[in-house]
């Protein structure tokens, strides 16, 4: 078997032993179904399908949690085996850094991938048991789901690159919540500022692409621009006909931020002592 597996297989093993990852597994499941039924009870005067309604509770919800839980699983993968002497031991084997790299990434990819598949079907669970939903709410949801664990990934990445880019587990975790802050929450604020400071002056075609700059951001665009059902409900219509974004092109920023960051952690970990 491939280095890489195996280094896999032992990551995803130790994972599901790990009763942090079964609770926010059950974090997830627990908030997405309450938001479910809380989306199927009456609309009002807007005429909204329950689980369009629960695809843009779930995205909020998206933004804060998923990021937080992929760079708590990812923050000490390189800086924690290092401290505790295991690296060493690891790298006297035939496999190389980059396997070493990619086996963990691949395992705790395989958890977070599994907790938000398994937590967010909660919410396809209640929604058919609401039975109240058309075929583009499914659609929305199907792609909820994959953007969601596209948005872990990339988050992941980044805790991969700050594991390598530090010497202790302390300042790694640091540095963990210091980019959940930047990207969840301050870099919306900064953008805000700039426009009111601006006073409208940021062009068109400069704040799209600026939203580009944070996954966070691309994900919430795909999510509350990509179906019409939900975009009539997220408020986020001009926004969309602003930014021009396809899809296709917020999918594959999402994959930029799992990729480049990916890439940079194997260069410095490959020059990094052990």
């Amino acid at each position: 078997m491939s280095p890489i597996l195996v280094l896999a297989e032992k990551e995803f093993r130790d994972g599901l032993r790990n009763k942090w990852v079964a609770g926010a597994t059950l974090l997830l499941a627990a908030l997405a179904f309450a938001l479910t039924f809380l989306g199927s009870s009456p609309a009002g005067l807007v005429e909204a399908k329950p689980l369009a309604v629960t695809v843009v509770s779930i995205s909020s919800l998206t933004i804060f949690l998923i990021p937080l839980i992929a760079l708590l699983i990812g923050y000490d993968a390189i800086v924690g085996e290092s401290e505790r002497g295991c690296l060493l031991l690891m790298l006297t084997y035939p496999v190389s850094r980059g396997q070493i790299m990619l086996g963990k990434f691949l395992g705790h990819a395989t958890i977070l991938t599994v907790a938000t598949l398994v937590g967010y079907g909660a919410a396809g669970l209640a929604a058919a048991m609401t039975g109240n939903a058309d075929a583009e709410s499914w659609r929305a949801f199907s792609a909820l789901l994959g953007s969601s664990v596209l948005l872990g990934l990339a988050f992941l990445a980044l805790a991969y690159l700050a594991s390598v880019l530090v010497a202790e587990r302390s300042t790694a975790a640091g540095l963990a919540v210091g980019l959940w802050l930047i990207f969840v929450i301050v870099y919306d604020l900064a953008l805000m500022g700039l426009l009111v400071a601006s006073k409208g002056g940021v062009g068109a075609d400069v704040f799209p692409a600026l939203l580009l700059l944070n996954p966070a951001d691309a994900y919430r665009l795909f999510n509350l621009t990509a179906f019409e059902n939900v975009r009539q409900i997220s408020g986020m219509g001009g926004l969309a006909a602003s930014a021009h974004f396809s899809p296709t092109i917020l999918l594959t920023a999402l994959l930029g931020w799992i990729v480049i960051p990916l890439a940079t952690a194997i260069a410095v970990f490959q020059r990094r002592e052990a």
